[in-house]
């Protein structure tokens, strides 16, 4: 898909973060853009602000119910009667903390958000993208924590993105052995520290899915920062607008992995490679900058 003008755009976690960017730049590119968010406010005010810049509309989705990722597939084909491109986008993170030392709801939430909202927004969109038989693509974030190499402390976290990059890849290899007019592409945002607003995403945590036992809370980049000023360090940042700008630049040129700086993703994953081919723990403990 090389041209966005006129084409119907879905964003999840559009409200916020890069999901921001990516609706931004796509209302830049002359898409029409329904954003899905479970933030009212976010939503109301991000509606009330790029309005001027084409067509937006807003329905406030909790991707980790299917019925109200349902309601949006609904709302999209009855307004436009097509889905042309489909940013699977929302997420979370939990503290962190060693593997026995999670709880029940960290899994939960986090993997409900992150995997059940791709899952969701999968099986709400695609096989009405495939029935209306219009050219379509599904683009899912992911994250290098997790889909290239997992921080240990992350656990939570990384095991969610890891399963986001391996439902991509079966989704597009189904989606060409169906002979569909369909791709997917999994986006991994990169280019340096991002300020996306990760770190606080437990403002919308449920109460019934509230953390069981106190630990520290997710590091904000705020906490970055003080810890890379008191190290002398200068931190590397990534535009938000600039890498959703990559990201649907990767979409026209069709590719499956779109991250910046791959090729250092690629030396990660032949190193995690030669340690699995000798029985090792891929995890190269000297590069882990906390456990």
């Amino acid at each position: 898909m090389e041209n966005f003008n006129g084409k119907v755009a879905v964003v999840t976690g559009g409200a916020s973060g890069i999901g921001r960017s990516l609706v931004k730049e796509l209302l830049a590119a002359g898409a029409r853009v329904v954003v899905g968010d479970v933030e009212q406010a976010a939503l109301d005010a991000l509606i009330e602000e790029f309005s001027p810049a084409g067509d937006i509309y807003g329905v406030v989705t909790d991707v980790s119910d299917a019925g109200s990722v349902n309601a949006l597939a609904g709302m999209v084909f009855d307004t436009f009667g097509a889905c042309h491109l489909l940013f699977n986008n929302a997420g979370v993170a939990a503290p962190s903390a060693n593997v026995w030392e999670t709880t029940a709801n960290d899994w939960k939430w986090v993997h409900g958000v992150n995997i059940f909202g791709v899952i969701h927004g999968i099986q709400a969109f695609v096989p009405r993208m495939i029935a209306s038989g219009e050219e379509g693509h599904v683009i899912n974030t992911s994250s290098g924590d997790g889909g290239v190499s997992p921080l240990p402390y992350q656990s939570v976290y990384a095991s969610s993105k890891a399963a986001v990059s391996c439902i991509t890849e079966c989704l597009a290899a189904q989606l060409q052995t169906e002979d569909t007019r369909l791709g997917a592409s999994i986006f991994f945002p990169s280019g340096g520290l991002l300020d996306t607003g990760i770190g606080t995403t437990d403002r919308n945590r449920p109460a019934d899915l509230a953390r069981e036992k106190a630990t520290d809370p997710v590091p904000t980049l705020a906490d970055f920062k003080v810890a890379a000023e008191a190290a002398g360090m200068e931190l590397q940042f990534q535009d938000l607008d600039e890498l959703a700008r990559f990201c649907l630049q990767g979409v026209s040129d069709k590719r499956f992995v779109i991250m910046i700086g791959i090729d250092e993703a690629e030396t990660t994953l032949q190193e995690r490679a030669e340690r699995i081919g000798r029985g090792e723990l891929p995890i190269d403990l000297a590069a882990v900058p906390q456990l």
